[in-house]
C-alpha cells in the first residue's frame, strides 16, 4: 500500500482521514524523500545528456542587478562607526554585555546536559528499584483467595506511590543542584572571558574561531540530546516488558504452590496447545485476483474468506472461538459508539473498508485513536507506526498487551470491546 502511494504520489482523502497525526507525518516525509529522489535522477540525466550532446547546455542570462551606495550630506558614501554615533553604547559596554551573554548561554547548555544525565540516572534508579520490589512481592507465596489478591494490589499501589514520591523529591534536589551549578558556572565563565579580554583584544580571526567553537559545541549538544532521548525511550519500553515478565514469574510460583502442573502453567501464560486443539496454521494460497484496494463490501467479504480465514484471523489462540475484540465491517462512527462508555485502554479490531487489512480502534481518556493494520502480505503490522511484523492477528494483539504501540501516546491494549447486538456484526464473514 505504501509503495503504491509513493508510485502515484497521491493518497485518497478518505484513507488520509483514517491515519493518525504520527502516521501522516511519516507518510509526508516518505513522499518528500521520493520527490527528492526523482529530482536528483532528473538532474543527473540532464548532466549526462549535456555531456553527450543530446541537449544544449543551459546559458546563464546576464543579470541587470547592481549596488548603489547610500550617500551622505557631503556627497560621499555614508559611513557609521559603532559606538561613535549619537545614542550608541560605548564599545566597552557592548563588549561587556556580549561576554556576559556568552557566559550565561554556555553555562545554561552545560547545566542542561548535566540535568539530562541526572534525570536519566534518577529514572533508571527508581524504575529498577520499583521493578525489583514488585518482583519480590509477587514471588512470595501468597494465597489465591480474592481478598489476598486485593491486598496485594493495595500494597503494590502503596509502594508505587512511595517510589513516585521519592522520585519527585530526588528530582527536586537534582534540579536545585543543577541550578546552583549553572549559576556558579556562569560566574566562572564570565570572569574567565573577562580576563581573556583584558589580556588581549580579540582579533577578527579569533572571533571566527570562537563562533566555530560555539557551532561545534551546539552540534555536539544536539547530538547528545538526541542520543539521550533515544536511550530514555528504549529504556521505558524494556522496563515495561521487564515488569510484565516479573508479574508472570510471581504468578507462576503461586500456581506451583497450589500443585498445578507445569503443563497447565505453560498453557495459561505461553499459550501452549492442549490436547484436541487445532493444528498449526498453514499459509493460505490465494485462489482469486485481488483488486488494488477494496471496492465493495462483497469484495471485502470474499477477501476475508479467501485469505484471512485460512490464517485464522479473528479467532482466539488455539481455539475455535471468535476473539471478543473482533468485529466485522463497521464504520468509524460505530466503533466509537461501542467504545464510548468504556474506560481508557479499551479496544476493538474491525475489518477496514479502505485497505486490505484492519483498523484497531482505541479508547483514550478523552477521545479515540484509530490505527491501520496492514494485512496485504504474509504478516500483520501497523501501517506507519510500528515496524514489528507478526504471523497472526492474535499475535499482534497479544504483543501490544505488553508493549505500547507508540512512544508518544503510550497506548497499551487492556480491555477488549465485545458485541452488543445479535447476530454479531461479523456473521457475514463466517457464513
Amino acid at each position: 500500500m505504501l509503495q503504491q502511494i509513493l508510485h502515484d504520489m497521491y493518497i485518497d482523502p478518505e484513507l488520509l482521514a483514517e491515519l493518525s497525526d504520527v502516521q501522516k507525518h511519516i507518510l509526508f516525509y516518505k513522499m518528500r524523500e521520493e520527490q527528492l529522489r526523482r529530482w536528483r535522477e532528473r538532474e543527473a540525466w540532464e548532466v549526462v545528456a549535456q555531456a553527450e550532446g543530446l541537449r544544449p547546455p543551459k546559458v546563464k542570462q546576464a543579470s541587470d542587478k547592481h549596488i548603489r551606495w547610500l550617500l551622505g550630506a557631503d556627497g560621499e558614501v555614508w559611513v557609521w562607526i559603532m559606538g561613535e554615533g549619537p545614542g550608541d553604547k560605548p564599545y566597552e559596554e557592548i563588549s561587556e554585555e556580549l561576554i556576559a551573554q556568552r557566559a550565561r548561554l554556555q553555562a545554561q547548555r552545560e547545566a542542561e546536559e548535566l540535568w539530562r544525565q541526572k534525570e536519566a540516572e534518577i529514572t533508571k534508579k527508581f524504575r529498577d528499584a520499583l521493578a525489583n520490589e514488585k518482583a519480590r512481592i509477587l514471588a512470595e507465596k501468597w494465597k489465591v483467595e480474592m481478598e489476598d489478591r486485593k491486598a496485594a494490589k493495595v500494597l503494590e499501589e502503596r509502594i508505587r506511590q512511595e517510589f513516585k514520591r521519592k522520585e519527585e523529591e530526588e528530582r527536586k534536589r537534582g534540579e536545585e543542584q543543577i541550578r546552583l551549578r549553572e549559576e556558579q558556572r556562569a560566574k566562572e565563565l564570565y570572569w574567565t572571558l573577562k580576563q581573556a579580554q583584558l589580556q588581549s583584544h580579540a582579533s577578527e580571526s579569533e572571533e571566527r574561531e570562537w563562533e566555530e567553537q560555539l557551532r561545534r559545541s551546539k552540534a555536539a549538544d544536539e547530538e547528545r540530546s538526541c542520543r539521550a532521548q533515544r536511550a530514555r525511550d528504549e529504556y521505558r519500553r524494556h522496563s515495561l516488558r521487564a515488569i510484565q515478565k516479573g508479574t508472570v514469574a510471581g504468578l507462576s510460583s503461586m500456581f506451583q504452590e497450589l500443585g498445578q502442573s507445569r503443563e497447565q502453567e505453560a498453557r495459561l501464560y505461553h499459550h501452549l496447545p492442549g490436547p484436541g486443539l487445532p493444528p498449526p496454521l498453514a499459509i493460505p494460497v490465494r485462489t482469486w485476483e485481488r483488486p488494488l484496494r477494496p471496492v465493495s463490501r462483497e469484495v471485502i467479504v470474499r477477501w476475508f474468506k479467501e485469505e484471512q480465514l485460512p490464517r485464522r484471523a479473528g479467532f482466539e489462540r488455539n481455539t475455535e472461538s471468535i476473539a471478543p475484540w473482533f468485529h466485522g465491517i463497521i464504520s468509524r462512527e460505530d466503533a466509537e459508539d461501542l467504545l464510548e462508555n468504556m474506560t481508557e485502554g479499551a479496544f476493538l479490531v474491525r475489518v477496514s473498508q479502505k485497505i486490505w487489512g484492519y483498523t484497531l480502534s482505541y479508547r483514550l481518556q478523552k477521545g479515540f485513536k484509530h490505527f491501520l493494520v496492514d494485512a496485504s502480505g504474509d504478516f500483520y503490522s501497523f501501517l506507519g507506526v510500528d515496524p514489528n511484523r507478526h504471523a497472526t492477528l492474535t499475535d499482534l494483539i497479544d504483543f501490544h498487551k505488553e508493549e505500547i504501540i507508540t512512544v508518544s501516546g503510550g497506548e497499551l491494549l487492556q480491555e477488549p470491546c465485545g458485541q452488543r447486538n445479535s447476530p454479531p456484526d461479523y456473521h457475514l464473514l463466517f457464513e
